[in-house]
């Protein structure tokens, strides 16, 4: 367990393609291993040794939350705001985190919660070797044919090369470990118009910022009904 590391979730979204399959339940609030996506994401980091964690929600997510008692527990700080993208949920965090490492995670990324455990052990040892002078550590995967991942181009020394949607065979597992100098970017990037985290996380490198990859074992990001169904039967195998 690491002591020390806040913890962040992008939860601000829509989630259209999932409003199907969903019954117009936002994404966060859809119910996965018995609770809504966003408390589960918010137990596992608390389970990981994240504190504090900083969430960001929109307002129809908020409002729902209200109407059916869904409560962070304490220790979370829920902001609300109708950001534009998800660049722009990500650097309203930013606002809010205290300076040092803080682990990021999607709302809609579906991680055994022992694989993110050990990737916060495993990514904070790599961040702290000085020789690499790392800015953080992407979570990747095996791309497994999911529609419009953010792809990730590696060397072969594990540093990351490339974010975007030029096609590779590893995709981000939505878990980060990123240094909070991250956001002395965010200026430029809004300058530029950047409208997406992809396009931001493309940018650092462009600055020369540093990141390693590290892969995890399995994660599922939920956008359709079949990714949805794919992630009752993951997580039914690890209560097995």
């Amino acid at each position: 367990m690491v002591r020390w590391l806040s913890g962040a979730i992008l939860a601000a979204g829509h989630g259209q393609r999932l409003r199907p399959a969903s019954g117009a339940v936002p994404k966060p609030l859809i119910e996965l291993g018995g609770q809504p996506l966003l408390l589960r994401q918010i137990d596992v980091l608390i389970k990981a040794g994240m504190s504090p964690i900083h969430t960001i929600v929109n307002s129809e997510t908020h409002r729902l939350m209200n109407q059916r008692g869904v409560l962070p527990p304490n220790g979370v700080e829920l902001l609300v705001c109708d950001t534009a993208n998800s660049m722009e949920s990500l650097l309203k965090l930013g606002e809010h985190i205290i300076p040092g490492l803080f682990l990021l995670m999607t709302v809609d990324a579906v991680l055994y919660a022992a694989d993110i455990r050990n990737f916060v052990t495993n990514a904070t040892k790599i961040v702290a070797n000085p020789r690499l002078r790392l800015d953080g550590v992407v979570g990747v995967v095996k791309w497994r044919g999911d529609a419009k991942p953010l792809f990730v181009g590696m060397a072969d020394d594990g540093l990351i090369t490339a974010f975007g949607e030029r096609q590779s065979s590893t995709v981000t597992a939505g878990v980060y470990l990123f240094s909070t100098a991250i956001f002395l970017h965010a200026a430029e990037a809004r300058m530029r118009g950047l409208n997406a985290m992809r396009r931001f996380l493309a940018m650092l490198l462009e600055k020369k910022r540093r990141f390693a990859a590290l892969e995890v074992p399995r994660a599922i990001d939920i956008d359709d009904a079949a990714d949805l169904k794919a992630a009752h039967e993951m997580l039914a195998r690890e209560s097995e």
